[in-house]
């Protein structure tokens, strides 16, 4: 199967090389989408070899993931991962991540930090994680361990449904009610989450999560 690690990326020239090396290492369709860094993430990973897209202006991870989806399914994918670019994930997991879509046990495959509980998840990251299980929960219904874990896969019939209208983080919560309203097979797999002083920089804030949790919100008032 033709398998598309699709790598959003927004200032990351300190990480990107090292992750697509790794990458590389295994896998042969690698496609960094540089969503308008004002470092040298786009010309390091050019360097790396990899198939780069770039927005001219930083729009956010949801929209950088719609970007490499589209891209992925007109090149012929039958599985695309998504994958973090500041070191968090680990390229030996990606397999455990798909095979539950080579088996045909599932659509979109999920990581969970929590069911193995091997990451070591600072306690404020912990608080604001677990707020959302519970928030999903409560507005999609679907009973996960995790919802806003960046590593993930679709088959090409889930990346086909997929449609983010939220360009940034809210897109996560998006893409599980896009799973509940069409139906798509779901299911959770462990895996171990590197944390860092450098990627909790990056990460969600509790004022992130609150911004979330009001885009959602206002989607749904909309509907």
């Amino acid at each position: 199967m033709k398998v598309f690690i699709i790598v959003p990326a927004y200032n990351e020239d300190m990480k990107i090389q090292s992750v697509l090396g790794d990458l590389k290492s295994k896998f042969q369709n690698i496609v960094v989408i540089d969503d308008g860094s004002t470092d040298n993430t786009y010309q390091q990973a050019l360097s790396s070899g990899v198939t780069v897209l770039s927005h001219i202006v930083n729009r956010g991870q949801g929209a950088a993931l719609m970007t490499g989806i589209k891209y992925s399914l007109d090149k012929g994918a039958d599985i695309i991962v998504s994958f973090d670019a500041d070191g968090q994930h680990q390229t030996e997991e990606i397999q455990k991540i798909i095979n539950p879509i080579v088996h045909q046990q599932a659509d979109i495959v999920l990581g969970s930090r929590f069911l193995e509980k091997k990451s070591k998840i600072p306690l404020a990251r912990k608080i604001i994680l677990k707020a959302g299980i519970v928030f999903t929960r409560l507005t999609t219904g679907l009973r996960l361990t995790d919802t806003h874990n960046g590593f993930r896969a679709f088959s090409r019939r889930a990346a086909k449904k997929i449609n983010l209208r939220q360009d940034r983080m809210a897109h996560s919560s998006e893409i599980l009610d896009e799973i509940k309203k069409s139906q798509l097979k779901y299911q959770e797999v462990p895996v171990n989450i590197k944390y860092t002083n450098y990627s909790m920089k990056k990460g969600q804030t509790g004022i992130d999560s609150l911004k979330i949790i009001k885009d959602i919100l206002i989607k749904k008032l909309r509907k």
